[in-house]
């Protein structure tokens, strides 16, 4: 990834990932257990429904210590099976 977060931001900071993906009993886990794997701590995501019911939006603040700790969060979570995006 080619980002420019290291010139907005000074590090660590607290930086927002809101995961989009598939109304699944295991997204807010899977999602939890990737940003705890790369960034250990106690996390309590927000969890809203898409107004159909088809679609989660999962918040989750994360500690970040760099613009690359965030892009590998990023790929991270793009990566789970149940994601379709990530902002």
């Amino acid at each position: 990834m080619q980002t420019e977060f290291d010139k907005y931001l000074e590090f660590p900071c607290q930086f927002p990932f809101k995961v989009l993906g598939q109304a699944h009993d295991e997204l807010v886990d899977k999602v939890v257990a990737v940003v705890q794997e790369h960034a250990p701590g106690d996390y309590s995501p927000s969890v809203r429904p898409s107004t159909k019911g088809s679609y989660h939006s999962v918040t989750v603040q994360v500690t970040v210590t760099s613009k690359d700790h965030i892009e590998t969060l990023y790929k991270a979570l793009g990566d789970i099976e149940l994601v379709k995006y990530v902002l």
